[in-house]
């Protein structure tokens, strides 16, 4: 009682405007024994660490505030003797208030003195508390206001706080919620940020500079002309007060007092254009994206990223460090970063549906005022001054998303075809005697490139395509005019059902509405005219290599709280497209078109990327493909382990002139395959 009443009396004292307004009588007993006992918790915001797939990688950090809370016993003494000579030398005599302080500190500023605080390091952590509670800016303005109102209620929180924590529990609390500057908060941040180690580390003066500097982070900032000789002097005044507390000895003050105080701090990235390598940035952004799309993260994506930002999760992706390196590589021996042409590359685990790598010809960063990108190659877009996305980009061009609704991928889409065909009792041996054009007495496709007369008149790659074909040796030479019959016989509407029980999305509006509305009437759908990514593919034909099970693509291995919990979202998500026999048939067809063998029959010497069985070394399937005029080529290559889908196109320009060549392309898809396996024991696919 004793203590409250001085505390009342001091505190009066100290806010003597009080006296004059209605707020003297807020601040009696019998108010102060009104107010909350117990502060809301609520963790302050703590950045979330994004992992490769080893979980040891650390590809990106996320964060508005950049914070990462640590344990007392990972903080060293000196760290924490130093805030106690800083700001709170009776801390471990008090409970919660410094009476003698209070008085002190009204003396001091009455007489004209500088202007002392009288707040101790527990009722800085009850501010700092309340304003991270805080859920409005009105609240958070209440509990920083200098009233006596918000002075009341913080003694009485911080003498409540010391009965429920003990000092050691307060001290790590407000070693890791005050701010240092320069965008630290906390004292991980502030030792990476000022010395690049772990609080652990700290040695005396280091110590002493970061609490010196919480007292007035702009005031005493080193980095700036003006900061730098303030945040030596304050240093040096925290050393001598750990020196008269007998925190440090008089040899090791003298010492710490000789040490150069930093001028500059260490850049911390945020976000994945702030990845240190170039070639996780479309990974990093793809896992962002899918993030964002996560109701279980937030009912929007504004809650979404708020949260990934400051819920201090430790994410560890899909992502292999040594597939995307690989990637990568082979894709710059083809196309480098400035080539107006994109190599895109898309790997996934069949299976599971986790994406390895996601690679580009291109760097995953925004352009400069200094280095800008140049004009686009659409006449269009560069008349109106758009910029074209090489050789940096932030657009998921391999992924889709934002104004990137994919692209043509051609012959490709002819898997989806022959699974419907095998869905509907058309065996593998299915034969039709091809000629090199056909005209379609079913689908008009008027609009299309290959009309003739009101109806759908598709070509062959060469005029020697003709006669009778199966599905392996139809589909390992690519034989659009054994396809096209071969839908209208199925029904195309069941050929795009395929694609979507696959995973196909279809992006664009005219490709939806078709899609939804007109199907039946898609007679060029088998010839790969719906726009797709690479990771559509990638993931399509995947779905062949888990015995007809459909994985839904995902960028996540695990993702842990704060708290040490582990979600379940991201977790693999299947479930089945076909029957294991129709996709085991499909998959001996696929086998063709790569130069392998099919099991059950023959490939008759068919092959249109017959190299890549050679390159890989391994049993795999897989499919070329290209659209008409060459504006796009394309090739997946699949084993048991991996499925790497690969585009060779111009993202700003898809109605441009160059030819696209599958000698650029196919080098790149087999070659990562390749590298992936290599090592890796030779696994057979099962038998139809």
């Amino acid at each position: 009682m004793c203590g409250l009443l001085a505390g009342l009396v001091l505190a009066a004292a100290s806010f003597p405007a009080a006296a004059l307004s209605g707020l003297a009588a807020k601040a009696g007993a019998e108010g102060f024994a009104e107010l909350p006992t117990e502060i809301k918790q609520q963790t302050s915001p703590q950045m979330s660490r994004v992992y490769a797939a080893d979980g040891r990688t650390q590809i990106a950090v996320m964060y508005d505030e950049y914070r990462s809370d640590v344990p007392l016993k990972d903080i060293a003494v000196t760290m924490q003797n130093a805030i106690v000579a800083a700001e709170d030398h009776k801390f471990y005599e008090h409970h919660g208030v410094d009476f003698k302080g209070l008085a002190r500190a009204f003396v001091n500023n009455q007489n004209g003195g500088d202007q002392q605080g009288a707040s101790t390091l527990t009722m800085q952590v009850v501010r700092m508390s309340l304003s991270y509670s805080a859920t409005s800016p009105a609240e958070v303005v209440a509990a920083t206001a200098k009233t006596t109102e918000r002075k009341i209620a913080e003694m009485k929180y911080a003498m409540e706080l010391e009965k429920q924590l003990t000092k050691q529990q307060i001290l790590e609390r407000y070693l890791n919620i005050a701010p240092f500057g320069n965008r630290a908060y906390g004292v991980y941040a502030a030792s990476q940020v000022y010395f690049g180690k772990k609080p652990k580390d700290l040695d005396v003066a280091e110590a002493a500079l970061l609490a010196g500097m919480v007292k007035g982070t702009s005031l005493f900032d080193p980095t700036t002309k003006d900061g730098y000789p303030r945040a030596k002097q304050r240093r040096d005044y925290v050393i001598n007060d750990m020196l008269s507390l007998g925190y440090v000895t008089a040899g090791q003050a003298a010492k710490a007092k000789t040490e150069v105080v930093p001028h500059t701090t260490r850049s911390v990235g945020n976000g994945c254009t702030s990845v240190s390598r170039n070639e996780w940035g479309f990974f990093c952004d793809y896992f962002q994206r899918w993030w964002l799309s996560q109701p279980a993260f937030g009912a929007n994506e504004y809650e979404r990223e708020r949260r990934l930002r400051s819920g201090g999760y430790k994410i560890v992706t899909t992502l292999d460090v040594e597939a995307q390196k690989d990637a990568r590589k082979r894709i710059l021996q083809q196309r480098k970063d400035d080539s107006v042409n994109a190599l895109l590359l898309a790997a996934v685990q069949p299976g599971t549906g986790r994406v390895l790598a996601l690679a580009a010809n291109r760097k995953f960063k925004l352009p400069t005022a200094a280095k800008p990108n140049p004009l686009s190659s659409d006449p269009a877009k560069r008349k109106a001054g758009v910029r074209a996305t090489y050789p940096n980009t932030t657009n998921p061009i391999v992924t889709g998303g934002g104004d990137i609704r994919g692209y043509q991928a051609g012959s490709v889409f002819k898997m989806f075809t022959m699974v419907a065909g095998l869905e509907n009792g058309f065996g593998l041996d299915h034969t039709i005697t091809t000629t090199p054009r056909y005209v379609s007495p079913l689908y008009l496709d008027s609009g299309a490139p290959a009309a003739c007369g009101g109806h759908y008149c598709p070509s062959n790659s060469s005029d020697k395509e003709k006669g009778p074909y199966n599905m392996w040796t139809g589909f390992g030479a690519s034989v659009n005019t054994y396809f096209v019959p071969l839908q209208e016989k199925i029904g195309a509407e069941k050929v795009v059902d395929v694609a979507k029980r696959f995973g196909v999305q279809f992006r664009e509006s005219r490709d939806n509405e078709l899609a939804t509305k007109y199907a039946h009437d898609w007679g060029s759908f088998t010839l790969g005219v719906s726009a797709s990514t690479p990771l559509d593919i990638a993931n399509a034909y995947a779905t062949l290599a888990a015995d007809g099970k459909y994985c839904r693509p995902t960028p996540i291995q695990q993702i842990t709280t704060h708290t040490g919990e582990k979600l379940t979202t991201g977790q693999p998500s299947c479930k089945r497209a076909t029957t294991p026999e129709v996709a085991r048939k499909a998959l001996d067809a696929a086998r063709c078109p790569v130069g392998d063998q099919a099991q059950l029959g023959s490939c008759a010497g068919t092959g249109t990327a017959k190299g890549a069985r050679g390159a890989v070394g391994h049993p795999i399937f897989g499919k070329t493909g290209t659209t008409d005029a060459e504006k796009t080529a394309s090739l997946v290559v699949g084993t048991t382990s991996i499925v790497v889908a690969g585009y060779m196109v111009n993202p700003d320009w898809q109605a441009h002139k160059d030819q696209m060549k599958h000698d650029v392309i196919n080098p790149a898809v087999w070659n990562t395959v390749a590298d992936y396996m290599d090592g890796k024991p030779s696994e057979q696919f099962k038998t139809p």
